[in-house]
């Protein structure tokens, strides 16, 4: 597949992501906060799950080579969507998603830089610094009221 479609179907995730954190903060006005997270949840496995059954693709093979912090991205998920559910209502969705992006882009920066989790990285360069003061500075003018 070429990074172009790849781009593409990132950016269509994207709005997702953008829109996603309003959905759920409307939710929250009727079901509450937590609840509103572990629906948003639920019925995401509930996708998942129909996705996987579908596709025949159900294994659970490496389940047991799994290292403990392995299991976190559902914790990290879980910390992400309960503080957009809380947030936007607050500062608005453009100011929560630029808050989110660049804290996203700085972070890939240095997992990047530094190799995380095994991936192919990228060095920390002057560029990528100013990139990254850049999406800060945005930020700011985004947040202001």
């Amino acid at each position: 597949m070429s990074n172009l479609i790849l781009i593409v179907i990132m950016f269509c995730a994207g709005t997702s992501v953008a829109i996603q954190p309003s959905v759920n903060a409307r939710l929250a006005q009727k079901v509450g906060v937590i609840e509103s997270a572990c629906i948003s949840f639920a019925v995401g496995t509930l996708v998942l799950l129909l996705v996987l059954l579908a596709t025949g693709k159900m294994s659970l093979k490496g389940l047991g080579e799994i290292v403990w912090w392995e299991w976190t991205g559902g914790v990290l998920g879980a910390i992400f969507v309960s503080a957009t559910i809380i947030i936007v209502p607050r500062i608005g969705t453009a100011a929560a998603m630029a808050a989110t992006i660049a804290a996203q882009l700085v972070t890939g920066v240095l997992l990047d830089h530094f190799g995380a989790f095994d991936f192919k990285g990228a060095p920390f360069d002057f560029k990528r610094f100013l990139g990254c003061l850049c999406l800060l500075g945005g930020v700011v003018l985004i947040g202001r009221r």
